[in-house]
């Protein structure tokens, strides 16, 4: 017998329970990760249920009547079905005149805060300005004051502008002073846009602001998506800054200032504050429904930058 046939007779065979043994491992695999999934599960089913409770419980409670939302406890199933609530809070409480109010600041307010946070941004996230990180590290330590650590200067700038108790006082109350999160926002996405893009721009003669205008912003969609939504969400049921500036003027109250009117110095109207709670919160979930693609890549996109 030659070396080579002793050599290929001592090659050690490859044995048939591989394959067998690697599939029984997946399948191992699988059963362990299903498992682990159901009991993933059915820890947070309850804990889902506790936060969706609340929502349920006013969405019922805005369509029973007042003494069976009293007298009923927790329960979430209606007995007897009334639109009265609605009809309530939508005329004796004003609140088709708050909505209108609520509208038109949202809208102001979402606009303003765009067009302040997206040049701001673009200002610090692509330009060459001295101070540049002086600023950012500014912005960022700001971002930890609460708002009514602002409101008294914010109200002695806007009372000596002649607008107290207007919706543009509202306005500029909500959208002037310097909003963080957007503007960081903004500046970790355009920080992350290739120079090629504004080398072209300036190739075509575009200068600094018309190469933001015409490439720059229009990219920047789903950031713009996530600050309109965090800036809807926070002046649709802002309270203290309207509270302020309409004390002498109720009739323009927003909101989330008129839901208080349902709170009296004896009692609390349950069924009209759960219909007025409904009739604010449902725009809320409309638009983050609409626009809850762009929000998770404008905030994927800012990360990333």
């Amino acid at each position: 017998m030659t070396t080579t046939e002793t050599r290929r007779t001592a090659a050690p065979q490859p044995t048939r329970r591989g394959p067998r043994s690697t599939g029984a491992g997946l399948r191992r695999q699988r059963s362990m990760g299903r498992t682990g999934r159901m009991v993933t599960h059915l820890v947070l089913l309850p804990l889902v249920f506790l936060w969706v409770y609340p929502y349920a419980w006013s969405m019922v409670s805005s369509i029973r009547p007042q003494a069976e939302t009293l007298l009923g406890g927790a329960s979430l199933i209606p007995e007897e079905l009334t639109w009265s609530n609605f009809e309530r809070a939508w005329t004796q409480a004003r609140f088709e005149t708050y909505t209108i109010n609520t509208v038109i600041v949202t809208l102001a307010v979402v606009f303003l805060t765009i067009a302040i946070s997206a040049t701001a941004g673009y200002a610090l996230g692509r330009g060459s300005m001295p101070g540049r990180k002086v600023i950012i590290g500014t912005l960022v330590v700001t971002m930890f004051l609460p708002k009514g650590f602002t409101i008294i200067p914010v109200f002695l700038l806007i009372d000596a502008l002649g607008v107290n108790n207007t919706l543009f006082a509202v306005i500029l109350a909500e959208a002037g002073p310097a909003h963080i999160m957007p503007i960081l926002l903004y500046i970790g996405y355009f920080s992350a846009i290739p120079r090629d893009l504004e080398d072209a721009a300036r190739v075509d003669g575009a200068g600094f602001v018309r190469t933001f205008a015409s490439v720059m912003f229009p990219m920047a969609k789903p950031v713009t998506a996530t600050v309109a939504i965090f800036s809807f969400i926070g002046a649709w049921n802002a309270f203290l800054v309207p509270l302020v500036f309409t004390l002498n003027a109720p009739e323009l109250r927003t909101l989330g200032v008129g839901i208080y009117a349902f709170f009296g110095e004896d009692s609390i109207d349950w069924g009209g504050l759960a219909a007025a709670s409904v009739i604010a919160v449902v725009p809320v979930i409309v638009v983050f429904l609409s626009l809850q693609k762009y929000f998770v890549d404008g905030i994927a996109g800012s990360i990333k930058g």
